[in-house]
């Protein structure tokens, strides 16, 4: 059995060089030894272009013919857009469940964007589905 790659970029727009040094070119190199799957993550993707969710379909577009122009071929490479996998959304309600408003705060990504963003709290942009035995909030399903 191969072994499988599955990796991805949020589709907010066209790729720029910091990608192809920073994982396009790996990928590229990669995709001849392991079953590679490139995700296009479309779900995430208007919460950076809340005002303007039309430029959705041009991303999407640019970040595969990105993909395809830096060498990913797509006889080798299933690339496929996040929206189009049921089962990625079921997971994320089931695994939103034991993830507590607290791990997020400290959780390094989710505080970088947070603040990108200008969120001063945390809660107002998670749903909050009621606490656990501790007395954490916990996070609902985003449907």
């Amino acid at each position: 059995m191969q072994e499988r790659i599955l990796t991805g970029d949020r589709v907010t727009g066209k790729l720029h060089i910091g990608h192809y040094a920073g994982s396009l070119k790996k990928r590229v190199e990669l995709q001849h030894q392991f079953d590679t799957h490139l995700i296009l993550a479309d779900v995430q993707a208007p919460t950076t272009h809340f005002e303007h969710p039309e430029l959705l379909q041009n991303h999407l577009r640019s970040v595969a013919l990105d993909y395809v122009a830096a060498g990913i071929d797509p006889e080798k490479a299933t690339i496929f857009m996040q929206s189009l996998i049921r089962e990625i959304a079921e997971l994320t309600a089931y695994f939103s469940i034991f993830v507590t408003v607290n791990s997020l705060r400290h959780n390094p990504t989710i505080k970088s964007e947070a603040k990108d963003r200008g969120y001063q709290e945390m809660h107002r942009q998670l749903k909050r589905s009621g606490k656990n035995q501790k007395g954490e909030n916990r996070i609902g399903p985003h449907l």
